[in-house]
């Protein structure tokens, strides 16, 4: 949910000037890895979506995840006639991708040395999105690796959160970084989502919009939780139930499990020593340069 529906309602929020309107979400969706199906499932909610197009380079892990971890997705997602699954290096397909996007999604692995996904990390990779691959309005968003705003005792910092984000920053206008915790990973985890928007939306806080990229990023992120929690309960569906009985659907605030209004608010207010650490950092991930999280 939570890599998923911030970058959705986001593209929804730029696209329109209305945001009681309920036509105005992404149709097109790009997912880089997703191998467990959790991404495109949670996608595949939103009833504007009319294509999801999912990349992943392990055919086993997604036979295996539908086997034996049906609720994360399974033959409910690789069933939808909207879902399209292409087995193979995302990083490659999208070197030689002529779709273009409203969302694109990145599920990947973490920018380590042996890893396959470092190069999806790369200002080269992020340029060639802006130019080539993102519609107007458009949403980038990947997974970050760990936010955590506190060094290990050996002193090395084994991060690439502010690096992404600092990279994110110099391909595209706005790039807005958050965090959840999640119990399983032992630490709070980061996202980053960026776009060429660069204009405020005054409806969102009622100020007035300033046509810089700082204005975008402050009232989405400080954006009142009524108006999440009202597009949440228009533009998402659960799933689950909405092919086999409808009347069994959760709506309304009970559509998601985590993510609303108030939970928006928390992940985007990112803890201070992570903020002061972000600051120091003026690593840029370029092909030449790569920056390892390990």
């Amino acid at each position: 949910e939570s890599l998923v529906h911030p970058a959705m309602l986001k593209y929804a929020m730029s696209t329109s000037s209305d945001s009681s309107k309920s036509n105005n979400g992404p149709r097109s969706v790009f997912i880089g890895g997703g191998g467990e199906l959790a991404t495109a499932r949670e996608v595949l909610r939103h009833k504007s979506v009319e294509r999801v197009l999912m990349v992943d380079l392990d055919e086993k892990v997604i036979e295996v995840c539908k086997e034996f971890l049906p609720e994360w997705g399974g033959e409910r997602v690789t069933n939808d006639p909207r879902f399209e699954l292409v087995i193979g290096d995302a990083y490659a397909y999208l070197d030689n991708c002529t779709e273009t996007f409203d969302v694109m999604i990145m599920d990947i692995s973490d920018p380590i040395e042996a890893g396959p996904g470092i190069m999806l990390y790369t200002q080269e990779f992020y340029q060639h999105v802006v130019k080539s691959l993102l519609n107007e309005n458009g949403v980038f968003i990947t997974q970050s690796g760990i936010a955590d705003g506190i060094h290990p005792e050996s002193g090395k910092d084994c991060t690439s959160f502010a690096a992404i984000h600092n990279t994110l920053k110099a391909s595209f206008d706005c790039a807005i970084p958050y965090s959840i915790n999640i119990p399983s990973f032992g630490s709070d985890w980061g996202y980053i989502m960026a776009g060429d928007w660069g204009h405020g939306d005054s409806r969102l806080n009622d100020s007035n919009s300033n046509n810089d990229a700082n204005a975008d990023i402050d009232s989405f992120v400080s954006i009142k939780p009524k108006v999440i929690d009202d597009m949440i309960s228009r533009m998402i569906t659960d799933l689950d139930d909405a092919n086999s009985n409808r009347s069994a659907c959760r709506k309304n605030e009970d559509v998601l499990t985590y993510y609303d209004g108030i939970s928006h608010l928390r992940m985007f207010a990112l803890p201070k020593p992570l903020r002061y650490m972000m600051k120091k950092d003026q690593r840029i991930m370029t092909k030449e340069n790569p920056v390892f999280m390990f």
